[in-house]
């Protein structure tokens, strides 16, 4: 009895302290996600016609709730979206892939032995013969761990063979953050680091556990159309050969070329680990590359600051799904979306709407709707690369995607472990409606670097994505992951993530009140948020120190 009274009123308690916090609409929120996910939009794909209905939505949902255009500038006003040129590339023809060593040469099949992506430098064709290989470890360069994989090797005219994840992801232990994922260890980071460093090619070894994947995955996911931004510079971000690698296949190259793939691999978790040629071996291929340019937005709503509005809040989601693709067993071809991201969309626009009722805050707020997270976080790569806003007064990024419309729950997480200040306001807010935070559970899988909050992130930008907790009011822990294991199994990225009216979304208006008063106190403050002791993005923010005084 004692425990039952002590929890009421601490209940009592919490929304006592939570009455001056503005509150959201459950109905609105599902209206929103049933309107969004609903056949007509068709899947919100980008370059499509339900594109076109989505952004015409979004423009007039932002408009009734009192904001004002914060997209491209043009004939010196703002409009409502931003362009995003996209790149499209996909391979045509065959993919020739050619092993050669002293005894011959050995073909090796798209999709099996390798997974070949289609050129993003621009290239029409990718055409080498005998281009030599050398291990290259994890491929890591960092400095402010005193780290360098590639002691001054030149890699021009090479192919680099690279491990995936962090070189302390299988001892826990080391300067890389233990089990959890820096972004070294994510595989766009070791793309880009054999691009800036010149590379003819990367080639990543697939293994399931640092993965967090199988090789169906990396398969389906690699040998298909691909989509970047379009760049100024294509080749300083993407070598001609982008690639990943079984990891039996690399343990027979290793044992050709006379070495111990383990004992490489062992010496690669060391400060002291030098580059490994894999001599007498090398690698030709040859294959088309068909290269498009195709346009969508991202949509921007701006609520002017009232003292600083150079000085930015940003919250973001992501508006677009995988659009009409194959059927299911019951013929739908529709991929609706709801949960995935009609909720984060559907938050952000209640969150514009009650900001629109109260007195301006001292910083702008942007509430920005971006395209193509479905492509590879796309829409938010290409505002971090041509921000609407300037990055170094952007004070912090409150990213939602795939929340839960079920009912509220004890505790609330973020995607991935990182180390920011920002996060821990959240977590200090989060007392006054009895919420705990749970940290993610699986952070070597790099859900940091999963959604459309690490393309701030990783320009310094303090950013997050928050996510619904899993212990619910009613049910407990046991309801909450049931839940969510059957949404990944039945639901995600099919065409049954469908808007449900049994969805009663009384947990993400909850969820909004925190949001809310997190955002609203930042733009409120003159505070800037960094990142943590050693972070890999702190350096990155503290170099536009100067520009925040």
């Amino acid at each position: 009895m004692k425990h039952a009274m002590l929890a009421t009123l601490l209940l009592s308690a919490a929304a006592a302290q939570a009455t001056d916090t503005p509150k959201f609409d459950p109905q609105r929120l599902s209206q929103d996600v049933k309107v969004l996910s609903s056949d007509e939009f068709e899947g919100r794909g980008p370059n499509t016609a339900g594109e076109v209905k989505t952004v015409d939505y979004l423009i007039e949902q932002f408009k009734a709730a009192g904001m004002k255009p914060g997209g491209d500038l043009v004939k010196g006003q703002r409009s409502w979206t931003q362009e995003v040129p996209l790149g499209r590339f996909e391979i045509q023809g065959p993919v020739t892939l050619t092993l050669n060593d002293a005894k011959g040469s050995q073909p090796f099949l798209q999709g099996e032995q390798m997974a070949v992506r289609a050129a993003m430098n621009g290239a029409k064709r990718v055409d080498f013969d005998k281009a030599p290989l050398v291990f290259v470890g994890y491929g890591v360069t960092a400095p402010e761990r005193k780290w360098d994989d590639f002691k001054g090797l030149d890699l021009k005219g090479k192919l680099a063979v690279v491990l995936i994840n962090d070189p302390d992801f299988e001892t826990g232990e080391g300067d890389f953050g233990g089990k959890a994922m820096t972004y070294y260890g994510r595989w766009t980071y070791k793309y880009e680091e054999m691009a800036r460093r010149g590379a003819l090619g990367t080639i990543i070894v697939h293994e399931t556990a640092p993965a967090s994947y199988g090789w169906a995955t990396v398969k389906n996911s690699n040998t298909n159309t691909m989509y970047d931004i379009v760049r100024k510079q294509p080749a300083k971000a993407h070598a001609p050969m982008e690639a990943w690698i079984q990891r039996d296949v690399v343990v027979d190259l290793f044992k050709r070329a006379g070495l111990d793939f383990e004992a490489a691999k062992k010496q690669a978790q060391t400060r002291g680990f030098k580059p490994l040629p894999l001599t007498g071996l090398s690698l030709s291929a040859h294959y088309a590359v068909d290269t498009q340019v195709i346009k969508s937005k991202n949509v921007a709503a701006l609520l002017p600051g009232s003292e600083r509005p150079q000085q930015t809040v940003i919250y973001s989601g992501h508006w677009d799904h995988l659009g009409v693709g194959l059927p299911d067993a019951k013929g739908d071809k529709i991929y609706n979306g709801a949960v995935d991201n009609a909720t984060g969309i559907a938050a952000l626009l209640e969150l514009a709407r009650v900001y629109g009722k109260l007195p301006a805050p001292k910083r702008s707020v942007v509430f920005l709707a971006v395209t193509a997270e479905e492509k590879g976080l796309l829409g938010s790569e290409y505002y971090g690369a041509y921000p609407l806003y300037p990055l170094e007064l952007t004070a912090g990024v409150i990213n939602m995607d795939a929340l839960s419309p079920q009912g509220p729950a004890r505790n609330f997480t973020i995607s991935g472990s990182a180390k920011l200040e920002l996060i821990d306001q959240t977590i200090e807010k989060a007392k006054r409606w009895n919420m705990a935070y749970t940290p993610d559970p699986k952070p070597e899988a790099g859900h940091f670097f999963r959604s459309d909050h690490f393309s701030m992130a990783k320009r310094g930008v303090p950013a997050f994505s928050i996510g619904s907790g899993q212990d619910w009011i009613d049910g407990g822990l046991a309801a909450g992951k049931a839940a969510e294991e059957a949404y990944n199994t039945n639901n995600y990225h099919q065409p049954s993530d469908e808007w449900s009216a049994q969805w009663p979304f009384t947990g993400m208006a909850r969820d909004l009140e925190l949001l809310y008063t997190v955002g609203r106190d930042l733009a409120d403050s003159k505070d800037w948020p960094n990142w943590g002791a050693g972070s890999e993005f702190r350096p990155i923010r503290d170099r536009s120190a100067s520009k925040r005084k």
